[in-house]
């Protein structure tokens, strides 16, 4: 019997490859950054080939740093940066265009246009989602409208379409040569073109997006054997699919209705499992697939993404040169004692949750001669958790139940400064499980259940474990003093571009 499970994790700056042990901990990992292509202002784009490319890479060196073999895995498991979308050949598995990243904005036009009959919620009845740049429908109509030949070749069933994880899964199991072309509901969930209910394609919405149904990928369960990999894991069941945040509040074993987690990423991710039921939003919130392992009944969430809190980190640190590395943002942040009275709002590719919001952009609000780097540093940081407060707020409203606590994960939770300041505007602990990498983690407990190396959820429950927990210590008058502030500021950022 094989001692371990393996996950491909394709994020949005990042691939890597972890190995899990029974118990879930982390036997090994590699992990590799990938360009990122801004061709034009809002624009933004990966290339697929290197992305393939680069899981290869991570793939074969995590099984060479512990001496594995493929045989050693039970099964792959595959998480992905969702909404980010990669049309290409058949044949030959060459991307007719590069992949369109979920913060890319092109596709205001097209949401425009839509909008117009229904307004922003005209389909969210069907998928959960407000019409909005951020999902893979119109991205795909914008590659079909603007890429010379490929309307005619999808329609002949030529091209293939799919969110990044379908793309690896092809890639992964033979590409050209018999690759499966697949998704899984909580990906599907995420293109504007699936109906929450039948969990199949929508035909009159493929209509609406003038998008030919034999380039789409097949909607199988988040847990599943797909098929067999080929190459570095040769004969290793690729039996898990999960978009990143579905993986990590599976990681996160929040099985019940009412647990909820949130993802410290390039965005952030908060999801609350509300059971079977489809729960609408009237809040600005997303209703989206949490999971569905095999022939079990759907499980669904509410979410609310934000697109721009690590990032943002990131900018300050490529963009601006404020800082050389990230890790650096919390030795400066600590500086001062509080933000001098500046708020940054970063509204880079519009607001997402809960205001959707395409006209935005960025602001810093509040300078004065007083405000120094420190102070910028911890308004940034603060952004995230004020953002993070905004949905919490949504989410308590629309499920009727308040927060008790949160569950956290993502790259951002080792930074001190941030957890403590969430805790205090939220009013509620903040916990942070021994492992904190949980999308990969529920990635490879998708793969290793649908193989039986797990024999059900209660089993994954039993390997969760507390890291470290913040309990909230401001003034709750002075939270929502602040809170007020920040409220203000994100008003300033509204219809800046006409």
């Amino acid at each position: 019997m094989a001692d371990y499970v393996g996950a491909l994790d394709q994020g949005t700056t990042s691939t890597r490859f972890m190995i899990f042990d029974h118990s879930g901990q982390v036997v090994a990992i590699d992990q590799k950054e990938h360009e990122q292509i801004y061709p034009r202002p809002g624009w933004v784009e990966h290339d697929p080939l290197e992305i393939w490319e680069r899981s290869q890479s991570v793939i074969r060196t995590a099984l060479d740093k512990q001496g594995l073999k493929a045989s050693d895995l039970a099964a792959v498991g595959v998480t992905n940066q969702r909404e980010t979308t990669v049309v290409w050949e058949r044949s030959t598995g060459k991307p007719v265009y590069n992949a369109i990243v979920w913060q890319d904005t092109r596709t205001d036009t097209y949401v425009n246009e839509f909008s117009k009959d229904g307004g922003q919620d005209r389909l969210r009845a069907k998928t959960g989602l407000p019409l909005a740049t951020y999902f893979s429908g119109p991205k795909v109509k914008w590659i079909l409208d603007n890429v010379e030949g490929t309307r005619a070749k999808a329609e002949s069933g030529d091209l293939l379409f799919g969110n990044i994880d379908t793309w690896c899964i092809w890639n992964l199991t033979g590409g050209p040569n018999g690759g499966v072309h697949i998704t899984d509901v909580t990906n599907a969930s995420r293109t504007l073109l699936m109906d929450l209910q039948t969990l199949d394609w929508d035909d009159e919405i493929l209509d609406l997006m003038g998008i030919p149904r034999a380039m789409l990928p097949a909607i199988r369960p988040s847990s599943e054997v797909y098929g067999n990999a080929v190459g570095d894991l040769n004969g290793i069941p690729v039996a898990g699919d999960l978009g990143d945040q579905q993986a990590a509040i599976f990681g996160q074993t929040c099985f019940s209705v009412g647990e909820a987690k949130n993802t410290y990423g390039t965005g952030n991710f908060l999801l609350l499992n509300t059971g079977t039921e489809a729960v609408a939003s009237k809040s600005g919130l997303l209703t989206t697939l949490g999971y569905k392992i095999g022939d079990q009944p759907a499980v669904y969430c509410l979410e609310g993404a934000i697109a721009i809190t690590g990032a943002l980190v990131q900018w300050l640190r490529d963009n601006i040169g404020l800082i050389t590395q990230s890790a650096e943002i919390e030795t400066l942040a600590s500086t001062v004692k509080d933000n001098g009275g500046c708020y940054f709002v970063p509204a880079f590719s519009g607001l997402f949750a809960p205001y959707w919001r395409n006209d935005a952009r960025g602001v810093i609000a509040g300078l004065t001669r007083y405000v120094n780097k420190g102070h910028i540093a911890r308004a940034a940081l603060e952004a995230t958790a004020w953002q993070t407060r905004e949905v919490v707020d949504a989410m308590n409203q629309d499920s009727g139940v308040d927060l008790t606590s949160l569950k956290v994960d993502g790259g951002m939770v080792y930074n001190e400064v941030l957890m403590q300041f969430q805790a205090d505007v939220l009013g509620v602990p903040v916990i942070r499980p021994t492992v904190a990498e949980t999308t990969s983690l529920g990635a490879a407990y998708a793969a290793g259940l649908a193989v039986g190396f797990w024999a059900e959820v209660e089993d994954l429950r039993a390997n969760w474990g507390k890291d470290k927990q913040w309990e909230p210590q401001l003034d709750k008058a002075e939270v929502e003093k602040e809170y007020g502030f920040w409220k203000k500021a994100v008003t300033r950022t509204f219809d800046w571009v006409e």
